[in-house]
């Protein structure tokens, strides 16, 4: 199964997610921001970092790998994991480990103001791929570690999956400060 929306929707969703994420930033004080309720858990901060890294340096990057033809094959298929997440246009409504092959060091924080800026970056890069997304005819593919073999589009489309994905765990964390940090 193929994502049934257009480029141009994709980046109307990533755009207003990122959008959401950017305003949300006014609402943390800088405390807030780097807190942790516990050490297994992330802080904003973290996930705003690990928001900006993986937009550009995993999802954006393997978008420009496909419309490429690099570091990928032609053809290839979407395991059941993959199949599922495009049927139903999200990822599941659970919490996720990242496997531990795939696990880096832990996010480190930038400041709030920086994700204003690197955040709507995101969101310039993303929309210069509409145009060249929209023309790919999709049969070049680089692999997804849990999704299987992706194209061009799928690959944009998990970007959109994958920032509103992360909304709830946003709001899980502003629901875990402490009322008194500021």
């Amino acid at each position: 199964m193929t994502s049934q929306l257009t480029p141009k929707q994709i980046f109307e969703n990533i755009q207003q997610t990122i959008d959401h994420y950017v305003v949300s930033l006014v609402s943390y004080s800088e405390a807030q921001f780097i807190y942790k309720s516990n050490p297994e858990v992330w802080s904003l901060g973290q996930l705003y970092e690990h928001l900006y890294i993986t937009s550009n340096f995993f999802f954006l990057a393997q978008v420009v790998r496909c419309l490429e033809h690099r570091k990928g094959q032609m053809g290839g298929e979407k395991n059941q994991y993959g199949d599922n997440i495009f049927k139903h246009n999200g990822f599941p409504p659970l919490k996720f480990k990242i496997p531990e092959v795939l696990q880096g060091p832990e996010p480190i924080a930038k400041t709030r103001t920086e994700y204003q800026h690197l955040l709507l970056n995101v969101i310039t890069d993303a929309e210069k791929l509409i145009e060249t997304v929209t023309s790919d005819e999709g049969e070049y593919k680089c692999f997804h570690p849990v999704f299987g073999w992706l194209n061009a589009h799928e690959w944009y489309h998990n970007l959109d999956m994958h920032l509103r994905h992360h909304l709830r765990q946003q709001q899980e964390l502003t629901s875990l400060l402490p009322i008194n940090l500021v």
